[in-house]
C-alpha cells in the first residue's frame, strides 16, 4: 500500500475560533473587556468597571480557566470542517494543538463535536520538534503544517524544511494584525482558497523547496 501525505494542522483560529469565545467570556463571566482591535492579546484586557489594564499575571490563570471550562464555546472556522474533511480523501490528517497534555482528549471531543474526528496531539512551544517526530513516524511522500503564529513556521522550518508551511489566520479580526512569517511558503487566511493550495502539493507529491527567503528568515544575519 502507497503512503499517504499528511495534513498537520493547528486547531485554535485555523480550525476553531478562539478569541472571539474568549472575548466573550471574559466579558459575561468576568466583567473584562478585551479589545481585539488593539492587536496586543495581553495588553488589550482591561477591568470594566474602572477601565484599568488586567495585570499580565492575570490573563494567563483566565485563559486555562476558559480551555478547563468553556472550550464548548468555540465554534467552527468558516470552511473548515467540509475543507479538512475532504482533503482525508487524500491525506492522512492529524491536528497538533498548543495546550496542555491533559486536555488532549477534550480536545478531540470538541472537534468530533463540530464534524472533525481526527488523531489530537498536544504540544508546549515551538511545535517544530513535535511535528518532526510526528512526519517521522508517519513517513509520508509530502507534508503540510499549517498554522496562524509566524513563529511556529519558524520553528518548523528548523526541524522539518521539506514540509509545506501554510500560514493561516481564520479569525478576520485577528488576520489583519498578524504579519506573514518569512518561513511560510504562503499566507492565505481561508478555506476556500487554502484548500486547493493543499490539495495540489499533495498531488505534486514534492517536498518543499529550500529558498534563499527561508534562510534569511531563520538566520537575520544571512547574506544575500
Amino acid at each position: 500500500m502507497s503512503r499517504k501525505p499528511l495534513l498537520i494542522s493547528d486547531c485554535d483560529e485555523v480550525l476553531l475560533h478562539m478569541v472571539v469565545p474568549f472575548q466573550e467570556w471574559l466579558d459575561s463571566d468576568k466583567h473584562i473587556h478585551f479589545d481585539l482591535e488593539s492587536g496586543d492579546f495581553v495588553d488589550a484586557l482591561r477591568h470594566k468597571h474602572d477601565g484599568t489594564l488586567v495585570a499580565r499575571e492575570e490573563v494567563w490563570p483566565m485563559l486555562k480557566e476558559f480551555f478547563d471550562g468553556e472550550m464548548h464555546r468555540q465554534g467552527a472556522i468558516d470552511g473548515a470542517v467540509d475543507a479538512i474533511n475532504q482533503l482525508s480523501g487524500q491525506a492522512d490528517i492529524v491536528i497538533l494543538t498548543n495546550l496542555l497534555d491533559d486536555r488532549r482528549e477534550a480536545r478531540a471531543e470538541q472537534l468530533r463535536a463540530v464534524g472533525i474526528d481526527f488523531p489530537v496531539y498536544c504540544n508546549q512551544g515551538g511545535k517544530g520538534e513535535a511535528l518532526a517526530k510526528i512526519v517521522a513516524d508517519f513517513d509520508p511522500p509530502v507534508a503540510v503544517f499549517v498554522d496562524d503564529l509566524g513563529h511556529q513556521h519558524s520553528s518548523v522550518a528548523k526541524t522539518a524544511p521539506h514540509v509545506w508551511r501554510l500560514q493561516m489566520v481564520g479569525e478576520p479580526i485577528l488576520a489583519k494584525h498578524i504579519k506573514t512569517n518569512p518561513a511560510a511558503h504562503a499566507r492565505i487566511d481561508g478555506w476556500t482558497e487554502a484548500l486547493p493550495w493543499i490539495s495540489e502539493k499533495f498531488a505534486s507529491g514534492e517536498a518543499a523547496p529550500a529558498t534563499e527567503e527561508l534562510a534569511e528568515a531563520l538566520d537575520p544575519n544571512a547574506q544575500a
